[in-house]
């Protein structure tokens, strides 16, 4: 019976190794941590986004910077509702929330996780945890895989490690060629007194740019101790990680905290005063943001809050107009979104076969998730691109 040797036991390994057929093949997993699914566990607060709720591939692949193109093939053949569908097959409920993203049901991603240990239980798969790969040697029509503690030997390699510089620098030897890591998914440090004393507070819809980068990102902000967070930085971030790390995370941006142009603002502003001219500035509610964020932008423009709207003068006016739609902030470097780490770079797209994510340097070497140079947005995204390269994987071992 020939061996098939997964290395990392993260999503992509364990969907990949609860896919394949286990009456034609001797599955071993390797995991270098004492616990298997890491990413499993932290992603989505705990409660796992296992995928998200678009079905249409060429929508899916919008949502990755780096993939897009080679993607698309691989999604026609396994999307988020295949994903949906594998998991209700086992018993295990998902549902579909506001903003699209799939969880279990149970808010756990323990659900996740006990699912695929059942499945790789079920199948006999042998898992060893704390089991570092030092080095693979292709070895004729075989690959020896040493590990701290012993020599396996595989038939075929399923390559599933993530994106430690370690296990990229073990693909490098053996021929690949690895586009630099940098950081994805990150949000920006920013000093700047309107911010300040602000955390928690947060925009439903806002614009934010980058001038320098010709580039622009919509969505819902988050003001946090450190700067700003929220879907709409964690998109720039993503779409433009390689120019960021450039620049070494020092640029300016301009926000637009209610996404409506200055023209538009100001008649919104100039119709308020016309209806409230004796009300002060300090207890209007002229636009859609909380009343500290409003009292603040007075505040740092040293606009006297007990002033009535009427007597706000035009130059006021235009100084709180610019603060509330294109104010310019100057960002002094990232923070690691939550725990969930994703990178930009990895193995060149080039040389893999998205027909059944064979290298094509090697042969009956595959390999799959985060350590190709594929990333997505915040989302679930990440996660399905994972399932739909290892279900690929399996389906092309199983027809061997």
């Amino acid at each position: 019976m020939k061996q098939i040797i997964i290395i990392g036991g993260g999503a992509a390994g364990f969907f990949c190794a609860s896919n394949l057929d286990e009456t034609k093949y001797k599955i071993i997993i390797l995991e270098q941590n004492s616990d298997v699914l890491q990413k499993v566990k932290i992603s989505g607060g705990g409660r796992c986004n296992v995928s998200h709720a678009c079905f249409d591939p060429k929508e899916l692949i919008q949502f990755y910077p780096r993939g897009n193109k080679e993607l698309l093939s691989v999604f026609t053949k396994f999307q988020p509702g295949d994903t949906m569908e594998w998991f209700e097959q086992r018993n295990i409920s998902l549902k579909i929330e506001n903003d699209n993203r799939i969880f279990p049901e149970s808010n756990s991603s323990q659900t996740i996780i006990n699912t695929f240990l059942n499945e790789v239980q079920k199948k006999n798969i042998d898992v060893k945890t704390k089991s570092i790969v030092k080095e693979i040697v292709k070895d004729d029509e075989k690959y020896i895989v040493k590990t701290g503690s012993e020599d396996l030997v595989a038939d075929y390699i399923i390559y599933a490690t993530g994106s430690s510089p370690k296990s990229l620098k073990i693909v490098e030897s053996l021929g690949h060629r690895i586009i630099s890591l940098v950081p994805s998914l990150f949000t920006f440090n920013i000093k700047n007194d309107l911010l300040k004393d602000l955390a928690g507070t947060s925009f439903e819809n806002a614009e934010v740019s980058i001038p320098k980068l010709k580039t622009a990102e919509s969505g819902p902000l988050l003001i946090t101790h450190w700067g700003l967070s929220g879907p709409a930085i964690l998109k720039i971030s993503a779409w433009e990680a390689i120019n960021l790390a450039k620049v070494k995370y020092n640029f300016e941006i301009e926000v637009n905290f209610i996404s409506k142009t200055l023209d538009e603002a100001e008649e919104i502003f100039q119709n308020f005063r016309h209806s409230n001219p004796k009300k002060t500035i300090g207890q209007s509610k002229i636009f859609e943001v909380t009343n500290r964020f409003w009292q603040k932008i007075l505040d740092t423009l040293k606009i006297d809050l007990n002033k009535q709207v009427a007597h706000i003068s035009g130059k006021e006016m235009q100084a709180i107009l610019i603060s509330l739609c294109s104010k310019k902030l100057q960002v002094t470097g990232k923070s690691t979104f939550k725990d969930e780490f994703v990178t930009a770079g990895g193995v060149d797209l080039k040389e893999i076969n998205f027909k059944n994510m064979s290298s094509k340097i090697l042969p009956r070497f595959y390999i799959a998730g985060e350590v190709l140079n594929i990333d997505a947005v915040t989302g679930g995204f990440n996660f399905q691109a994972c399932w739909s390269e290892a279900w690929l994987i399996a389906q092309d071992l199983n027809m061997k």
